[in-house]
């Protein structure tokens, strides 16, 4: 099931709200955990047996190193709870992409080598594989204390706001949520301004320019023109379609009480790559930085041993969304960058240096041109057409499927970009106040805050995205994919 679908906006949403806030307090984790469940079998049901079974190894293990805390058999437990999450993550997701590669390397096909059968992606086990494996280090690290309450645990893990798709959540983070979290008609409000503008974001954005990526990438040999109006496209719709996922995660968790951290901070205006990666899928960076980058030794191992956890970090992270060559590639293209930017100061620098964040954008898009990409050889078509190897104006068969819409929507979306930090400041001056519904007056009085301006922007901007989605057909979220 898809957020920006009517099926879920109109029907499933409707009728978990509504039990959600028909079961006591006490038992909301329960309705949490059976509507999230619900939600995930509309993909598949099989495959959530799986998902269970990651949540119950998760648990057993927390508790394991709980009661062994101090003792070897704690480490033993980590060690063993950490590499069953990993052989899921390896068997599911990258299984097939080393047989192929085993294959390619004899010069053969995995047919030929008896491989007759290609595993299905569960989807969202990216995420609520590395939800587990944070879990369990937290409570090794004692940074949480492993729950008693399974229910509370599977509630976290299925959280149907973050389960497919992020963000990467911590337990630790929302452990007192679960114990209390506060609801009212401000704070629900708020969360449905959230999802409102992570929906606009999704349908009348990142749908609209993903034609003229699409368009491009199929391309055999696409001009100067057609490449960079498709890399850029691409840029546009990845975050537009991301960032709006990762709304309308935090707008529906509001509605039910959890706070969960931005996952985004204006990314296309960093002023470099390390910037950018400080403010892209933040949840993701953070992760990668607290269970990877640090136990790797960080920074705290001389200059050289920097730069290699620096690559080999966004190596894996690159692996992590997906095995193919173009996403190790695209990892091993932001390792080089974050190395280079440290062994040359550049970070620093950059913040007075007038042609930061264009050069920044150069670099972001050359490394999402290969993130899109088929394959590696997909991705050097475009480079070679973005250096005009293939002529410069656009070909006929480009003109005849990319409409005026698509391109007026693209320069839309470059204004947005640039204006984010203006939306951003109404966010925080109108929509923040709103999950408080309160100001004070003079006398430290607290009084309701009255402003129509704001819920009728939001309801005019529901309005005209529901009857936009009405016109097209669910688009599945990129990040789905990973």
């Amino acid at each position: 099931m898809v957020f920006s679908s009517e099926t879920f906006i109109f029907l499933f949403l409707p009728l978990f709200l509504v039990a959600y806030y028909l079961t006591p307090e006490r038992l909301r984790s329960w309705t949490i955990m059976i509507g999230s469940y619900i939600f995930y079998c509309w993909w598949r049901a099989d495959y959530l047996l799986l998902f269970i079974a990651v949540t119950a190894w998760a648990y057993g293990c927390g508790l394991l190193i709980d009661r062994w805390e101090g003792q070897a058999r704690a480490k033993t437990t980590l060690v063993i709870g950490v590499t069953g999450c990993l052989i899921v993550l390896g068997i599911f997701k990258y299984l097939n992409f080393f047989m192929d590669s085993f294959a390619a390397l004899l010069g053969t096909t995995p047919d030929q080598l008896g491989y007759h059968w290609q595993l299905i992606l569960p989807i969202g086990v990216s995420f609520y594989v590395f939800h587990a494996i944070g879990y369990i280090v937290d409570v090794y690290r004692k940074d949480t204390p492993a729950t008693r309450s399974f229910v509370d645990f599977a509630a976290f893990m299925a959280l149907f706001p973050h389960m497919i798709a992020g963000p990467v959540l911590r337990f630790r983070d929302l452990t007192d949520q679960f114990a209390k979290r506060e609801h009212s008609l401000p704070i629900f409000t708020s969360g449905l301004y959230i999802f409102t503008i992570g929906l606009a974001k999704k349908v009348l954005i990142a749908d609209t320019v993903a034609p003229v990526a699409d368009q491009v990438f199929s391309l055999a040999n696409p001009t100067m023109v057609e490449s960079w109006l498709g890399a850029i496209a691409y840029m546009l719709q990845l975050y537009f379609d991301f960032s709006g996922y990762s709304d309308m995660a935090i707008g529906l968790a509001l509605m039910m009480g959890f706070r969960f951290k931005a996952n985004f901070n204006m990314p296309y205006l960093s002023r470099s790559i390390t910037d950018f990666w400080q403010r892209w899928h933040i949840s993701l960076s953070t992760w990668l930085r607290d269970y990877l980058y640090i136990p790797l030794g960080g920074n705290r191992k001389g200059p050289l041993r920097t730069y290699l956890n620096l690559f080999l970090v966004m190596l894996l992270g690159g692996l992590w969304h997906g095995a193919n060559w173009t996403y190790v590639l695209w990892g091993a293209w932001h390792g080089g960058l974050l190395a280079a930017e440290r062994y040359t100061g550049w970070a620093k620098s950059s913040a007075t240096n007038i042609l930061a964040i264009p050069l920044t954008l150069i670099l972001v898009l050359i490394g999402w041109v290969m993130f899109r990409a088929a394959n590696v050889h997909e991705a050097f078509t475009i480079y070679g057409g973005m250096l005009g190897l293939n002529g410069v104006t656009p070909g006929i068969e480009f003109l005849a499927n990319v409409t005026r819409e698509n391109l007026v929507f693209m320069m839309v979306a470059i204004a947005a970009v640039f204006a984010e930090p203006v939306f951003k400041k109404f966010a925080d001056a109108e929509i923040s106040p709103a999950v408080h519904g309160l100001e004070f007056n003079g006398t430290g009085t607290a009084v309701a805050k009255p402003s129509l301006t704001l819920p009728l922007v939001m309801g005019l901007l529901l309005v005209v995205t529901v009857a936009r989605l009405s016109e097209q057909s669910a688009s599945p979220f990129l990040y789905f994919q990973f």
